[in-house]
């Protein structure tokens, strides 16, 4: 049996290591910050932190030393995360905070964590705000389910892959998003997923706080005409249940993708170029995608 027990805050006091707490930081209002978070930053013997400048504004406004303030991120978290664990076993508590928002969400804290449950290390979670699910609430969109698929890849082929594995997801689909990346996202969204309702979340709780709601296509216009800028929430409505069973239940579901775009060229006498299309807009591909498939 392998199943471990981590005891409530108050029964693992006896315990000689120090503790590994997720210190949830504001996302733009320095409001949102609770009693409790400041508290734990105060009594922390270290403060791990994504970007340290970012964290040392935080600490000066709220007056916490900065002087226990230690770097973690993506780029140094191989040879950082094991001194950290190091200084908890010592019997140190360390407090972990990411730019903003709750930490180990797409960011490296989530293996800092993993190395603490390794090692038996109580890992107390101090809640606040959180971009993605603060523009679920305000989306208009299903909260029922809801499905968080943080940054899409980098990389076209395995974007497309990822989107086509979640084309028949019903829940509501949350993703955070860079200003440089955002259309090209958008575009592979319309494309995979059709023109689905979806809301653009930018700058939450800040004073230009501002989110676009419409289609897809919608969004697509509206960026042309306002360039995107600062990091982006998307929220995008799930798979419409009927319409995957209509097109799981379609006549050419039995057929080869070769066999369907034949069908079209010789049943309809369309042009290759034309059945392919059609065959695509059946399935909810891109053309190019069945283009490929049949080369």
């Amino acid at each position: 049996m392998s199943l471990t027990i981590q005891k409530s805050f108050a029964e693992a006091q006896g315990s000689p290591y120090g503790k590994l707490y997720l210190v949830a930081t504001p996302i733009g209002n320095l409001e949102d910050m609770t009693y409790r978070a400041v508290r734990t930053l105060r009594e922390a013997d270290i403060i791990a932190a994504e970007d340290t400048r970012q964290t040392r504004k935080l600490l000066t406004h709220f007056e916490i030393s900065p002087g226990k303030l230690l770097s973690y991120h993506e780029h140094n978290k191989a040879a950082s995360g094991p001194e950290l664990i190091r200084f908890i076993i010592e019997g140190k508590n360390l407090a972990l905070v990411s730019d903003a928002g709750l930490p180990a969400i797409s960011d490296p804290g989530s293996d800092l964590v993993k190395l603490a449950v390794e090692a038996g290390i109580s890992v107390i979670p101090i809640p606040g705000a959180n971009a993605a699910l603060s523009a679920l609430i305000v989306s208009g969109l299903s909260t029922e389910r809801f499905q968080f698929i943080g940054f899409l890849p980098r990389d076209a082929k395995e974007r497309g892959v990822l989107l086509r594995s979640l084309e028949d997801e019903a829940s509501t689909l949350l993703l955070y998003e860079s200003p440089h990346r955002v259309i090209k996202t958008l575009e592979a969204i319309l494309e995979t997923w059709g023109d689905r309702r979806i809301v653009l979340a930018r700058e939450l709780t800040k004073r230009y706080e501002e989110m676009a709601r419409g289609r897809v296509s919608d969004c697509l216009t509206w960026l042309t005409e306002h360039p995107p800028l600062g990091e982006y929430c998307l929220v995008v409505e799930g798979a419409d249940p009927a319409k995957v069973k209509e097109r799981k239940d379609a006549w050419w579901q039995e057929l080869s993708i070769e066999a369907h775009v034949r069908h079209y060229e010789e049943e309809q006498n369309l042009s290759r170029k034309e059945a392919m299309k059609k065959a695509a807009s059946d399935r909810g591909m891109s053309k190019r995608d069945v283009y490929k498939l049949l080369i």
